[in-house]
């Protein structure tokens, strides 16, 4: 689809250490940007770099996908937030569900929740779940419970009180209450974030929405009235987890819908290249400057989740490793992510291991070779010293690499270690790479797939240089490194579509179900998904489960009932590797719809040409054997296949061909495929 009234479109994409922003121009011409992220005010290197990158051009839209929301949880900088439930179930948050993500660690304990127990507070009303009314509000408790919270100085109130997800009568009252009662205090309700049973998912997913909101609103602001000041007055909308785009106004209202954003929108852009190539399975594996993110393409499609758990040692989507991040019950598409990228440091534990992440140099100071002020090893210092990444002038010239910095930083653990430069800096790539095959396996081998019989597609600054290592270790035959690898997450956010989702909740036996009333139940659930976007694409799903079971698994809900319950069998057994028996009793506990807008970018991009000069050769180091590698372009590369060991050094990232595996590049659509022999 063209550019909408042949306008540009932007899409923006932050990182804990680079903000990356490319412009696509109605011809398909893209003009690309990469800087560093200016922490704590991530906003103003965004709207440097769109300044920067406009020019005359006038700009239909600015998409934009940003992991502030997600940084705010996991390094425990929210809002002070607080809770009003029901009385009796104060505790929720606390209780959580009985998942423990380390079984034989007797030290391990749960996180603190993100409220704390003097915050929580309880009403005395009571809806049954039949809606029931056993207990009304009473207006002079919520006024006495604001009191308390005015007192204790929160900057934002959850509230969720019990059946609200069918019933939310007492919560619309209560939030009106409290509206008017704390002024510049923003209240969240769990009928607006999630209309779904289960009281600590519905709990949490309301808390952490809470927890994030003042901050997303002022981050939101903050870059419309930057945009504003640079004259780009294009419409600004933020990037969903599941990799649809929402409206800023509604990302500021419920900014835990966007809490995986930057990560979804290069899955979209995954998606879309490897169907270009004719790869219909795939695994998107994002290497940045702080994470490493992995997530499955199977059949064509982007593996999706409803519940995503961030913050623990591996955010993921997997139920195998559960308990030890915050729950979140959203539509997302299915990435695990781990603290290891560029920018992780190299340390060493009490015992003088070897660790490495998850904490990160990130922006400020960033990896020691940059000479910002870095003293301390990272990932990136290590693949310097091992010759994969140049020395000299990096993305736009606002920093340089230094090999001798790099070298200094990696001495203060090469000594404790008793190794050479060499040596440590390769057991840190290896480590590196160890703690990344956690989120590949996550997504692939944990859900029942064979990563053989998947391509890596291998993008972000440092993903080129990690994925052949990676590769081998999963088994996987063929990498693909698109262009602008970099910054294929903010190409994503071209592709992105607007998205809305609701969600109805329910106890029906699929199997005397009267299909008629399924029919009434998703019209009416369409009605209430208000778009303003046209030609609307309407999917219905459905949430199966057998009998007596706790979980459910989600299926599309198209053809007949008999249909539905088929392809449900058929993912439980895939999933679990077990399939009911002939006429087990089948319970279908929520019905869901997803309305999707038409795409508004541009598939059709003209790529420059490769900023960065090749030619010469470096030293690289692969095994433990020193290597004098030729340094290429990547329009160099051949369309026949070449062997490795080469280095294609460009302007956001290299991508190293190691030895024992052949590059070619695919003329179409300047995608380099590298293919173990």
């Amino acid at each position: 689809m063209a550019v909408s009234e042949n306008r540009a479109r932007i899409g923006v994409d932050v990182g804990g250490t680079f903000t990356d922003v490319i412009l696509q121009t109605a011809d398909g011409g893209v003009r690309i940007r990469k800087v560093l992220s200016t922490p704590p005010s991530y906003d103003r290197a965004v709207v440097e770099a769109v300044a920067g990158l406009t020019g005359d051009e006038r700009v239909a839209g600015v998409v934009h996908g940003t992991t502030v929301a997600t940084n705010a949880v996991l390094e425990r900088r929210g809002a002070l937030t607080a809770l009003v439930t029901t009385a009796g179930f104060r505790d929720v948050l606390e209780l959580r569900r009985l998942r423990i993500p380390h079984m034989y660690d007797p030290f391990w304990r749960k996180p603190d929740p993100l409220v704390p127990r003097r915050l929580r507070l309880e009403l005395n009303e009571r809806m049954t779940a039949d809606g029931t009314e056993l207990k009304p509000v009473d207006e002079t408790d919520v006024r006495a419970v604001a009191a308390q919270l005015r007192a204790a100085g929160v900057e934002s109130v959850a509230v969720c009180l019990l059946h609200s997800y069918r019933f939310p009568e007492h919560e619309q009252l209560v939030g009106r209450v409290l509206r008017e009662e704390l002024p510049g205090v923003t209240v969240s309700l769990s009928s607006e974030i999630l209309r779904e049973q289960r009281e600590y998912e519905r709990s949490a997913t309301t808390v952490v929405n809470a927890y994030v909101r003042p901050l997303m609103g002022r981050y939101v602001a903050d870059i419309r009235r930057g945009l504003d000041a640079a004259k780009v007055d294009a419409p600004l909308t933020i990037m969903q987890s599941s990799g649809g785009v929402m409206t800023s106004d509604d990302a500021t209202r419920r900014p835990v819908l966007a809490l995986e954003s930057g990560p979804a929108a290069g899955v979209v852009a995954a998606l879309w290249m490897a169907t270009r190539l004719g790869f219909e399975n795939a695994i998107a594996f994002d290497m940045g400057g702080t994470t490493a993110k992995a997530s499955l393409i199977e059949a064509g499609a982007v593996s999706r989740s409803r519940e995503y758990e961030v913050g623990g040692s591996l955010s993921s989507g997997s139920r195998l490793m559960r308990g030890s991040g915050e729950l979140l019950r959203i539509p997302t598409i299915d990435i695990a992510e781990v603290g290891a990228g560029g920018g992780s440091i190299a340390w060493l534990d009490p015992a003088g291991g070897l660790q490495v992440g998850p904490r990160s140099a990130g922006a400020e100071p960033g990896p020691a070779c940059y000479g910002r002020g870095g003293e301390e090893p990272t990932v990136t210092d290590a693949n310097v010293h091992l010759g994969y990444i140049p020395t000299g002038a990096l993305a736009s010239g606002d920093l340089s690499v230094s090999v001798e910095l790099a070298e200094r930083s990696l001495e203060s653990i090469a000594g404790p270690l008793m190794l050479s430069l060499t040596d440590t800096a390769a057991g840190v790539h290896a480590i590196a790479n160890a703690r990344m095959t956690r989120a590949l396996r996550s997504v692939s081998s944990e859900k029942g797939r064979d990563p053989r019989d998947f391509v890596l597609i291998a993008y972000g600054g440092s993903g080129p240089v990690h994925a052949l290592g990676l590769a081998s270790d999963l088994g996987c035959r063929t990498v693909l490194v698109p262009a602008l690898a970099g910054l294929f997450s903010s190409l994503g956010l071209l592709f992105a579509r607007p998205e809305f989702h609701d969600v109805h909740s329910c106890h029906l036996d699929a199997r005397t179900v009267d299909p008629a009333e399924l029919s009434r139940i998703y019209e009416e659930l369409e009605a209430r998904v208000a778009t303003p976007v046209e030609r609307p694409e309407r999917i219905r799903s459905a949430d199966l489960r057998y009998g007596g079971q706790s979980w459910e698994v989600e299926v599309e809900f198209t053809g007949s009932l008999a249909d539905v319950l088929d392809r449900f069998e058929d993912a439980h057994e895939r999933l679990y590797g077990v399939r009911g028996e002939p006429g087990s009793p089948i319970e279908i506990r929520a019905l869901r719809v997803a309305v999707l807008g038409p795409a508004a970018g541009s598939s059709n991009l003209l790529l420059a040409d490769d900023v960065r000069q090749g030619g010469g050769a470096r030293a690289a180091t692969f095994d433990g054997e020193t290597f004098d590698v030729p340094v290429r372009t990547r329009a160099s590369i051949a369309e026949a296949p070449e062997p490795g060991p080469l280095l294609v050094d460009e302007y956001d990232t290299t991508v190293v061909v190691r030895p024992g595996w052949t590059v070619r590049r695919d003329a179409a659509t300047q995608t380099l495929v590298l293919e173990r022999l």
